[in-house]
């Protein structure tokens, strides 16, 4: 590397973990080698350069000639590569979400729906795909970061050589579209720097930027207007808007930025302090909610904040995360579009919400759900948008590279033409669940219902894409087939035929003949365990929610002998579930991702079921090591390389976090609730709203 100072012999051994984990280091090149990076930021720390005038020059001389060598970027170079995904936290309105860097980038976010389309785009391309950067001017000693207790406000601590400040960072879920930030002085004297990228339409779009007489800052492009209001100086260069400011101990910054359409007026001015306080308000009283959960309490709370933050309050449908095309593998072609929301998630994300009393929330959801499904039974999909939208074409954004070049970067999801007969189940057991609640179904409920099970009773016959939405091709998936036979078997109960004024014996017998075929056709002697699909010598880890739907009981021996060699062919390092063998898996996709956590909790909740309590809670307590240091969860974990992978956060991870810790800490949890068989005594859950 050109540039570089000499160095002594085995100095690199000596390297301290305080200087190898310090906030510099993300100055760095990522690209650069690892030993090469590590000591150069020796270099950076001034230990182990010979020259004496090297060492007598002050900190920001010392700063400057690396820069000169090419060492340390300019602050608008050091933020050209989006920061590792577990580097994020997330801010809301119960609409739409941005994500939040430790460096203090917004490199995420969609107005005025989670869906809509980004106006900074940096996370999968570069600082010209649109940012909004705060950050001190001087690189920070140390960075912390958290967030307000019960709340969705986050709060970045920096500390500098000179001071210490923080950026409080919310969105405020109440009327119009608003992202609030707030740079507050601890200590000292903080001298920041802002550069706000606006860029439309996915990071393509420049928008026309002018002064409004008020002094704020406006930024249209076509039907779209963003408005920024702040007491500092701000001026445009290179298509950007830039300022610097200093901030003392005890003073109070704020920067206000507003959506709203170009073709009204400018969005209304806010009070960012005022609206501090009702933000802080609306999540602990909602928060606050929530039940003791010992000792994770605090993790099942993050996990439940994060699920109504990935909630379009307009509609009550929950997104499965805030982004689109965060890869599953680095530099794969596996990126998808998360922003939708997926029928598979419903019943674990009911039971989870029924379960910590969220009965208003749980209701949202439910309706939602019927209203999506409303029509022909031969038209449901798997996936609608936020609003219950059905036509959800995917497309491709050629002019983003991807994360980390993962590309491509897709607009839309294809899966929602694909035939997945699970989603049958998880509708009917959706509204199982609300009428054990005590929760009566409505008028549209009652009149889907029969249509969906007609259809169903000759559909679960057929060949599907599978729980996975595999792109290789139609197969008889087994999981399918048991949540056909939970349609059927929830239809069978005694509950419900009371509730619809109906006879079972149609649906028993359906459920009975799905039961047989299954046990016989989609269970392997030799391997002694159920397979991926009949005739599949390959396992899965959706076999992992045979007994937790219960479809056999825990204690079965075919149950027993799926777990045994679901943990020697699918389990690694005792902790990760990968959700089939990658390898040759047949899926139309190349080979290799990360494992998806959400399996991880299934198998927590398998150990529950099994009486193997004291392994449950280890592994439970390992997966939650895993969040990241505000508390949130990726979809995947790649543990080759230590790193959060796929779209963030995930809901569907948090929803496991909430039903495992209640698997553990109740004598009756969300497991043990859903695999009742379907003859005994329905128990219902206590706190009916």
């Amino acid at each position: 590397m050109s540039g570089v100072p000499p160095f002594k012999p085995g100095l690199l051994d000596k390297l301290p973990n305080d200087l190898k984990n310090s906030p510099e280091a993300q100055l760095l090149r990522p690209a650069v080698d690892r030993k090469v990076y590590n000591i150069v930021h020796l270099i950076y720390r001034a230990k182990n350069y010979e020259g004496p005038a090297f060492r007598r020059k002050s900190f920001n001389d010392k700063r400057r000639t690396l820069r000169t060598q090419g060492i340390v970027p300019r602050l608008d170079e050091r933020h050209a590569m989006a920061l590792r995904i577990e580097d994020y936290a997330l801010i809301g309105d119960c609409k739409t979400a941005a994500l939040v860097g430790r460096d203090g980038s917004i490199d995420w976010l969609c107005w005025p729906r989670f869906d809509s389309a980004a106006c900074f785009a940096s996370l999968l391309g570069s600082a010209d795909n649109g940012r909004w950067l705060i950050a001190p001017k001087d690189p920070p000693l140390a960075v912390r970061r958290r967030y307000r207790s019960g709340t969705l406000v986050l709060e970045t601590e920096l500390e500098t050589e000179t001071g210490r400040a923080a950026i409080v960072d919310f969105m405020p879920p109440a009327d119009g579209a608003h992202l609030v930030r707030i740079v507050v002085g601890r200590s000292g004297r903080v001298v920041f720097q802002t550069e706000l990228v606006v860029r439309f339409n996915y990071g393509a779009t420049v928008p026309w930027v002018n002064r409004l007489d008020d002094g704020s800052i406006n930024a249209i492009a076509g039907p779209e207007r963003l408005l920024l209001r702040t007491p500092v100086a701000l001026y445009g260069e290179d298509l950007r808007t830039l300022g610097e400011f200093a901030v003392e101990a005890g003073q109070s910054i704020p920067f206000v930025l507003s959506y709203g359409a170009s073709f009204q007026g400018p969005p209304p001015a806010i009070d960012p302090f005022e609206v501090l306080e009702r933000t802080e308000a609306f999540w602990r009283e909602w928060s606050d909610r929530c039940p003791d959960v010992g000792p994770w309490t605090d993790a099942v709370k993050r996990s439940l904040i994060t699920l109504k933050a990935l909630t379009y309050a307009p509609t009550g449908g929950i997104v499965a995360a805030a982004t689109t095309s965060l890869p599953e593998r680095l530099g794969s072609v596996r990126n998808w579009d998360y922003r939708h929301c997926w029928l598979r998630d419903s019943t674990f994300t009911l039971l989870a919400l029924m379960h910590l009393g969220y009965y208003e929330e749980a209701r949202a959801w439910r309706d939602w759900l019927v209203r999506a499904v409303a029509g022909s039974p031969r038209q449901v999909q798997i996936v609608y948008g936020v609003g219950g939208e059905r036509w959800l074409r995917e497309s491709i954004v050629p002019w983003l590279p991807g994360y980390e070049n993962s590309s491509p970067v897709r607009i839309g999801n294809a899966a929602y033409q694909q035939l997945q007969i699970d989603v049958f189940g998880e509708v009917a057991d959706t509204l199982f669940q609300t009428l054990k609640a005590g929760m009566q179904p409505s008028e549209r409920g009652r009149a889907l219902r029969p249509v969906v099970l007609d259809y169903l009773a000759t559909a679960w016959r057929q060949p599907d894409e599978g729980i996975w939405e595999v792109r290789g091709g139609r197969q008889h998936f087994v999981h399918s087939k048991v949540m056909a036979w939970v349609a059927f078997d929830r239809a069978a109960n005694e509950l419900e035929a009371q509730t619809f004024n109906e006879s079972q014996q149609r649906w028993r017998a359906i459920a009975d003949e799905i039961h047989a075929e299954v046990c016989e056709q989609g269970f392997d002697r030799e391997l002694n365990s159920f397979v991926q699909a009949y005739g599949s010598k390959r396992l899965d880890a959706s076999l992992l929610l045979l007994a937790m739907v219960g479809f056999l009981p825990p204690e079965d021996p075919r149950v027993r002998g799926t777990l045994r060699a679901i943990e020697d062919r699918l389990l690694i390092e005792g902790e990760f579930v990968l959700r089939y063998e990658i390898e040759h898996a047949g899926d139309g996709l190349p080979a290799g991702e990360g494992a998806f956590l959400a399996c991880s909790f299934w198998l927590v909740d398998n150990y529950v079921l099994q009486g193997r309590y004291e392994e449950a809670r280890k592994l439970f307590e390992r997966l939650l090591l895993r969040c990241n240091d505000v508390g949130l969860l990726a979809e995947e974990f790649d543990p080759l390389t230590g790193r959060m992978l796929g779209n963030f956060p995930q809901a569907y991870c948090h929803v496991g976090v909430i039903n495992s810790a209640l698997n553990l800490s109740r004598e009756e949890g969300p497991a043990e609730d859903r695999s009742q068989p379907s003859d005994s005594d329905v128990s219902i859950l206590v706190g009916e709203p």
